[in-house]
């Protein structure tokens, strides 16, 4: 069955501090991942925390990119999920592990949306099945 996209969860290790606690440095692994998939990105944003931390959006026009960073665990939580065939998800992952210097990480993938029927009907929830 065809998926309508593939999400993956990427968690990225012990990369240094500084990287992932500057909000230009986590923008700019956003535009290169979203190159990098070769999705077409609309816009980006972002929030710094204090005393660190840094959470930033690329929003695609196949979906999204994003990046959670915890600069004092040397940590970043990701997520791309692109949808349709022409895009590289996983080319996007490689491209923040890069990005954030990152020795080790963590790749999972999914595919989305295998399980829709044809044409939906009706909306369903937990409680409808």
């Amino acid at each position: 069955m065809t998926s309508i996209g593939s999400h993956c969860v990427l968690e990225i290790y012990d990369s240094p501090a500084a990287l992932l606690d500057d909000p230009n440095a986590v923008v700019q692994a956003l535009h290169s991942a979203a190159k990098a998939a070769k999705a077409t990105l609309l816009q980006t944003t972002h929030h710094r925390f204090e005393p660190h931390g840094v959470t930033a959006l690329a929003l695609l026009a196949e979906s999204h990119i994003s990046v959670h960073t915890w600069p004092e665990r040397g940590y970043a939580a990701c997520d791309v999920f692109t949808c349709g065939t022409q895009t590289l998800p996983e080319a996007a992952c490689m491209a923040l592990v890069q990005a954030f210097e990152s020795p080790r990480y963590s790749l999972r993938r999914f595919a989305r949306g295998e399980d829709m029927p044809a044409h939906a009907t009706a909306l369903r929830t937990g409680s409808d099945r």
